[in-house]
């Protein structure tokens, strides 16, 4: 493992072990707290967040054959994404103020910049 590879797989691992915390107190110390509907927005940061979280794992191993530019801009994409879409989540959910559900959508488009700038790493890499 490159240093790059390495970074990439121990924020993944950082993110799907809060990403799990998070899941639990979601299921277990959140459904007395807030509504059914913020429940479900919680729920929808945590998933999003295993999802990335594992993305960064593919960041990593990509980046073990090609340690390019592309393949960390994917990655701390990720990161960013995570921090933006999952916690402007769980931020609206502690707080009930939906406006922070404008900000969501930036994590969004971290997200999807990261997927294809990883898919071009790896068909320029083939």
């Amino acid at each position: 493992m490159n240093k790059e590879s390495k970074k990439f797989a121990f924020y993944g691992a950082v993110f799907m072990a809060l990403a799990v915390a998070f899941g639990a107190f979601g299921a277990h110390g959140l459904k007395n707290i807030v509504t059914k509907e913020m429940l479900v927005i919680f729920h929808t940061g945590v998933e999003y967040q295993f999802y990335h979280a594992l993305g960064l794992f593919c960041v990593s191993f990509v980046a073990n054959f090609n340690s390019s530019k592309r393949v960390s801009v994917a990655g701390y994409s990720m990161i960013f994404g995570i921090l933006i879409f999952s916690g402007s989540l769980y931020a609206m959910t502690f707080t009930s103020i939906k406006m922070l559900g404008a900000i969501t959508p930036i994590g969004g488009v971290a997200f999807i910049m990261a997927w294809i700038l990883l898919a071009l790493s790896i068909k320029k890499t083939t």
